[in-house]
């Protein structure tokens, strides 16, 4: 009973890094997307880029590559505290070390 809730524990962290790691490469792909949609727009001529989708296009990776960034943080936060907890073994929070007592 017990292995079946570690199990689950150790399905839910792999899924909160597989989580982070999907929304990663769909920011960066869409910010890098639309760099280069700005960039084949300026190629061909565009002269108004306050019109229609342009304004969207030209701010995206402004604001998509330090979103990224930070969820780069937060993977690499979230895989070293499953590490960190793998490596002490599953008894950590069970134990008497900080000076509590077991009922």
């Amino acid at each position: 009973m017990a292995q079946d809730s570690d199990q689950s524990a150790q399905t839910r962290l792999h899924r909160t890094e597989r989580v982070l790691v999907f929304m990663i490469a769909a920011i960066v792909l869409l910010s890098i997307a639309s760099f280069v949609a700005r960039m084949v727009g300026q190629v061909t001529g565009v002269d108004d880029w306050t019109a229609g989708a342009w304004p969207v296009v030209s701010v995206l990776p402004l604001i998509g590559l330090p979103v990224a960034m930070l969820l780069i943080i937060g993977y690499v936060v979230t895989s070293a505290v499953r590490r960190s907890r793998g490596s002490h073994g599953p008894s950590l929070h069970g134990d008497t070390a900080h000076g509590g007592t077991t009922r």
